[in-house]
């Protein structure tokens, strides 16, 4: 049986960045409620030697993004990496949910043995679409999304299991 790869991207990366949306509004409230500068928690960190909250909505969103783009064959879009607010954030995960509900089935099912091409720096990372989507991009959302989630949880942000898988 061959996986449908627009099956296993689009719906489930377009799921994770919803949810992360709906717990920036968790966040949001909370930061109301307890008369906390919602500055503090967008830039917060766990340890010194990570990056901080708001890079890792910027991380998993170029990742969504990348995949969508890459697996159908068209240009990925560069964000600037300039959001300071959690409503930046939320912003730029519709932007991105809207950019992967774009394509459609046709254009990014068939993409498993498509040769995808990474490059970082001065070193270059070799994929085919399906080991690209199932070993780099969905880890590196999910890392990404569930230490988001963390540092708002160590913040003191009331959220769970439920809403970090969402409905």
């Amino acid at each position: 049986m061959t996986i449908s790869m627009y099956k296993a991207s689009v719906p489930v990366l377009t799921r994770a960045l919803n949810n992360m949306a709906a717990i920036l509004d968790k966040a949001i409230a909370h930061c109301a409620e307890k008369k906390i500068d919602p500055s503090v928690l967008v830039n917060f960190r766990l340890t010194p030697n990570m990056l901080p909250f708001k890079a890792q909505v910027f991380i998993m969103t170029d990742q969504a993004k990348g995949c969508a783009a890459r697996l159908a064959g068209a240009d990925v879009p560069s964000y600037p990496d300039t959001e300071v607010t959690f409503e930046d954030l939320k912003a730029r995960l519709a932007k991105t949910a809207a950019f992967v509900q774009s394509f459609q089935a046709a254009q990014i099912d068939g993409s498993e043995d498509k040769d995808i091409v990474l490059k970082f720096g001065p070193n270059q990372f070799d994929f085919k679409g399906q080991d690209y989507l199932l070993n780099f991009v969905l880890p590196n959302v999910f890392f990404h999304e569930t230490t988001a989630y963390a540092i708002l949880r160590h913040c003191g942000v009331e959220i769970g299991k439920k809403d970090f898988l969402g409905g």
